[in-house]
């Protein structure tokens, strides 16, 4: 199983944590071990980019995937095997949403790892039927994942006198009249 990481933004981020956490999930998943997923950190303009793009939508978001050979979970005598797919995230989004939701950026933005990881493997949160059931697989991997790993996880933090990119973009755009981020919270 391969997880590649990459940060694009200034906020000081262990990708081995992510990588761990992306094997981990797809192997709970029964994924197979030659599947693929690739993470990636940006910041809001990118993100807003990819958001008005593939989904006709304002801002920044939090996250976003992009499945590539539309792999399932396995039933228990099948593992999935190919390229499961990339999962953009924006840890500036992640931060207010941390924020609010009441712990940190970090868990927030594996909570959002893990969301990701379940709409590239076909779940999606449109009926409530289906956001109970995404939410609380999600909430349960990562309390499972937090406890079967009982090692205190890095936190992400921004270095010294860093400029809030999300401020930025939504100054940019309120002169603009572009202004409008989506609120995507993906946890109860």
């Amino acid at each position: 199983m391969s997880v590649d990481v990459t940060n694009e933004t200034v906020w000081n981020i262990d990708p081995e944590v992510f990588s761990q956490l992306g094997v981990w999930v797809m192997s709970q998943m029964r994924v197979s071990i030659q599947s693929d997923l690739t993470i990636l950190f940006v910041d809001p303009d990118p993100i807003a980019q990819l958001h008005e793009r593939w989904m006709n939508l304002q801002g920044p978001t939090d996250v976003m995937s992009f499945p590539m050979d539309e792999l399932r979970p396995g039933d228990g005598s099948t593992e999935m095997e190919g390229v499961l797919g990339d999962i953009v995230i924006c840890p500036w989004v992640a931060r207010q949403q941390a924020l609010a939701a009441g712990h940190s950026t970090m868990q927030e933005m594996m909570l959002l790892t893990i969301h990701g990881i379940l709409h590239l493997l076909g779940y999606d949160h449109v009926t409530p039927e289906q956001e109970r059931q995404m939410f609380g697989l999600q909430r349960q991997l990562l309390l499972t994942y937090m406890a079967v790993r009982q090692v205190d996880v890095p936190p992400a933090t921004l270095p010294s006198g860093a400029r809030d990119m999300l401020a930025e973009y939504d100054a940019g755009h309120a002169r603009s009249g572009a202004a409008g981020r989506t609120d995507d919270t993906h946890h109860q």
